[in-house]
């Protein structure tokens, strides 16, 4: 095996077990109210009082199972089994379905929204668990949330799927994930993540209404949301699909390269596959080409409209450009894919984790002065992008 490999894979096991997984079982465990704590700052500071997030309970699930499946650690599973219980018995509505959006410290509801995106973590969490274990709740628990994205969300008409509903399901005037976005019914962002927990509930329930729903979810991605005049996702859309602005996110041009490419061959669909990988291509070219930086680091986003660059280096940007380069190089055979994947480590390496306190900070800001100001653990800042990252990369690196 590459040298390169063989020291790659040493690290990033080094990385997820020694880093990042302790930090969440060590400072983000709520000994006192169940669950998981809702904040810590970019200092470090626990902030005990913060509200739980669903994306967050669901991220922790997904972590924890997917880590005791590949690293086996039971104490892994402990912490699974602990994000699964919270989820069911806090943010599950078992009167309407789907999964409350935010609850208090204290685990009674805050903000009881169906926002798609969440319910989609959550069948991911619970299908990597059922994957890892074969825990036949956590299956049908992810089989329920997603029947409720069906029954509810599911756009018959235009295909797709809305973004958010009340807790009853019923229309909502403010559909955003966060104050960022645009109030649209339709987002990438939603369908990204849609699409990968589905491909993982195939793993474990391979149903044939499952898998024709990803195929379309597929054929969304390449006809609707790709845009092939210049190889970026489209972010924004209209009820018909017609695009709202103009931004390019790099991280989610690479992260849906690899995620598209991973659905296709989890249901075994060769034809289009074949298609993708002409989209990974691209994709991984433009991204080079745009927002790649000399040292290995992958710029935010860019709007042509505005001419604003977003310089700054979060996190999850990096981990995802190390597998989405990984997985081009994988399947495209290209040499200078597997130097971006290992140059965006690097990176990673020396500017986004935190060696001294655990976990990795938000990110670089523009100016290269480390990001303090945002949280390193938090509704938005969980244990996911970075963990998938090392887990994605041990397993296809043993393969």
């Amino acid at each position: 095996m590459d040298q390169r490999l063989i020291e790659l894979k040493s690290q990033l096991r080094n990385e997820l077990t020694l880093n990042i997984l302790p930090f969440w079982m060590d400072r983000m465990t709520d000994m006192q109210r169940g669950g998981f704590h809702g904040r810590i700052d970019g200092y470090n500071n626990l902030h005990a009082d913060a509200p739980k997030g669903a994306v967050l309970n669901a991220r922790i699930l997904w972590t924890f199972a997917s880590a005791y499946r590949v690293i086996g650690d039971p104490q892994y599973l402990d912490t699974a089994m602990r994000a699964k219980r919270y989820l069911i018995e806090h943010f599950y509505d078992a009167e309407n379905g789907g999964i409350y959006w935010m609850l208090n410290a204290d685990g009674t509801p805050l903000d009881t929204k169906k926002q798609i995106y969440a319910l989609g973590f959550a069948i991911y969490g619970f299908s990597e668990l059922g994957r890892a274990t074969g825990d036949r709740e956590s299956i049908e628990y992810a089989i329920k949330l997603y029947e409720d994205i069906e029954a509810h969300a599911y756009d018959s008409a235009a295909g797709g799927y809305w973004e958010a509903f009340t807790r009853e399901w019923g229309e909502i005037a403010d559909a955003r994930l966060s104050e960022k976005e645009t109030n649209d019914r339709k987002t990438m962002n939603t369908h990204l993540h849609i699409l990968e927990p589905y491909t993982n509930l195939y793993r474990v329930w391979q149903d044939p209404g499952l898998k024709k729903k990803i195929q379309e979810l597929l054929d969304v991605f390449m006809d609707r949301i790709y845009r092939s005049d210049i190889g970026h996702l489209g972010l924004f859309f209209g009820d018909a699909w017609e695009l709202h602005g103009d931004i390019r996110s790099y991280g989610h041009d690479i992260e849906a390269s690899w995620l598209m490419t991973e659905a296709a061959q989890v249901i075994g669909d060769t034809e289009r596959m074949q298609r993708l990988l002409d989209i990974v291509r691209r994709i991984a070219d433009v991204c080079s080409s745009e927002a790649l930086q000399p040292d290995g680091s992958m710029i935010y986003e860019y709007d042509p409209s505005t001419g604003h660059i977003e310089q700054n280096r979060d996190w999850w940007p990096q981990a995802e450009t190390v597998i989405g380069y990984f997985n081009s190089w994988q399947l495209l055979g290209r040499e200078e894919d597997l130097a971006r994947c290992i140059g965006a480590w690097h990176f990673i390496q020396e500017h986004i984790i935190d060696h001294v306190g655990g976990e990795w900070y938000w990110g670089m800001l523009a100016d290269g002065q480390t990001n303090f100001k945002d949280d390193k653990a938090g509704p938005w800042k969980c244990p996911y992008h970075n963990s998938r990252m090392c887990l994605e990369l041990i397993e296809r690196i043993s393969g």
